[in-house]
């Protein structure tokens, strides 16, 4: 530890903020950094400069590394590479979460269109838009309510958080791809879908027309069982009628007695 007031080495400070970045729950701000100095360990230059130029430093040395320095909303964080996440992503059993067409366009409609009320979203898909939905938005903190309309009945409107530019790893909305680009990374969602409804459906008539086939198969081998005892019966039956002596053909010879003469 230094004594109070005493300059620290430039790599000292950069060991500290970039261990402060790594130990941190979510993004750190510049004065938030700033403030994890002690009066004159930055020098007499401006401490905030100083911060600033060693988070460049921690951008540049990027590519060599397989994580990266990003800034976002709510400040800068340390996150892994983008093209290193199919294998960062196996530290996690649980399957990433799958979101539903509808919520996404919902997304998509506050993002590109806020702030705009639940009425608005209704209107642009042309559909209603489920409770459940924007309770979900809400709990992930995605979007927030920014405020009511002056309408009757003075319904909510809703914007997005910080939180959501964080999730997707952007400084301002205006980093955002347009609404047309958010329509083809939707797209391939919606067929997926959809075809898992299908396949859904499909395995359930599948299910349904083997279950049927086997019953009828059953009830198939059944009767051929019964056919098969029935011939059974049958032979077995002719073959002790073909063993029986039948007294027109002869049975057993009868022996000649000779008739009684008289003395």
């Amino acid at each position: 530890m230094s004594p109070e007031g005493e300059e620290l080495a430039a790599e000292k400070v950069a060991q500290i903020v970039e261990a402060a970045l790594l130990a941190a729950e979510g993004p750190v701000t510049v004065d938030g950094l700033f403030k994890l100095f002690r009066d004159g360990e930055l020098g007499a230059e401006e401490g905030r400069k100083k911060v600033r130029q060693v988070l460049k430093d921690l951008q540049a040395q990027n590519p060599e590394r397989g994580i990266e320095l990003v800034q976002v909303a709510s400040g800068y964080r340390f996150q892994a590479r983008q093209d290193l996440s199919p294998w960062v992503s196996r530290l996690w059993d649980e399957k990433p979460p799958r979101y539903t067409r509808a919520l996404l366009e919902t997304l998509a409609i506050v993002v590109y269109k806020q702030p705009v009320s639940r009425g608005d979203i209704e209107q642009i898909r042309g559909v209603g838009v489920s409770q459940n939905i924007m309770r979900a938005l809400l709990e992930r903190e995605w979007i927030k309510i920014v405020g009511q309309r002056e309408a009757p009945g003075r319904p909510a409107i809703y914007g997005t958080t910080k939180a959501f530019l964080d999730y997707f790893g952007v400084r301002s909305l205006e980093q955002l791809p347009p609404l047309d680009e958010i329509r083809e990374m939707i797209e391939p969602v919606i067929e997926a879908e959809k075809a898992a409804v299908e396949a859904a459906a499909n395995a359930a008539a599948n299910s349904a027309r083997v279950e049927k086939d086997g019953e009828a198969a059953g009830a198939d081998a059944d009767m051929v069982e019964v056919y098969d005892a029935a011939e059974g019966d049958e032979t077995r039956t002719t073959a002790d009628q073909e063993s029986t002596p039948d007294a027109a053909d002869g049975g057993p010879e009868q022996l000649a007695v000779a008739p009684a003469r008289d003395h």
